[in-house]
């Protein structure tokens, strides 16, 4: 089903940043960037990545704890929401979220991107997602990609965190022959351990087989951003 880009704000873990909160409690991420600048920034999302990698979400904890802030993370998160509704006009069953100053992209069986059972080749449906996307990457060259493999609760602990690797290596190298550079992406992988629906039923079953992308600024965007905003 298709969800809209969900305009969410960072879940702060100190006083400073709960006060920044209640200012910005209606501002768009753009503006949520510059805040979250002013009360610690990159420091804050540093520990509130740790947090939320510790629990479920691994990989919005990596797309917080990457956040610059100020006017630099301002800049960043309107390329950002230019990007994420890029991706949503090209594929509207992704599920995609901005979150801070970068994106979440997650695929399961029903939106994209998805895996034969017991299986980490890439399939025909799969590759159309991945073509539309491997071209919103090309024409985004300045953000980086982090590549994450989920499996539902089905066969043993083990085989499922070697399953959920091959399949997070797969999407890589599929990405990386359509001209994306290898040099972009993260690959991580986390079996079955991380869970979003219930694992009893076959229909969370399917939702858990999945592939889950986090989209960061680069290096050069980073640096480009302190540029721009200088003074």
């Amino acid at each position: 089903m298709r969800s809209r880009s969900k305009k969410i704000g960072v879940t702060v873990l100190s006083v400073a940043f709960l006060l920044s909160c209640s200012a910005v409690k209606n501002a768009n991420n753009k503006q949520k960037g510059a805040v979250i600048g002013a009360a610690g920034g990159a420091v804050i999302g540093g520990v509130i990545g740790n947090n939320v990698g510790d629990k479920n979400n691994s990989v919005v904890g990596a797309i917080i704890g990457a956040v610059v802030g100020g006017a630099a993370g301002a800049y960043i998160g309107d390329r950002m929401d230019r990007q994420a509704e890029r991706i949503e006009e090209e594929l509207p069953g992704a599920e995609v979220k901005r979150v801070g100053e970068g994106i979440n992209v997650t695929f399961d069986e029903s939106s994209g991107i998805y895996f034969d059972t017991n299986k980490s080749s890439i399939n025909s449906a799969s590759a159309q997602t991945l073509d539309k996307m491997a071209g919103i990457f090309k024409e985004y060259s300045d953000s980086n990609i982090i590549i994450e493999g989920h499996t539902d609760s089905t066969g043993s602990e083990t085989y499922n965190m070697e399953l959920s690797q091959r399949r997070a290596k797969s999407v890589a190298d599929y990405l990386a022959a359509k001209g994306v550079s290898s040099g972009r992406f993260s690959t991580r992988w986390y079996g079955e351990v991380q869970p979003k629906y219930d694992n009893e039923t076959s229909e969370g079953r399917a939702k858990n087989r999945r592939v889950e992308l986090g989209i960061i600024a680069s290096d050069e965007l980073k640096e480009k951003a302190q540029q721009e905003t200088k003074g």
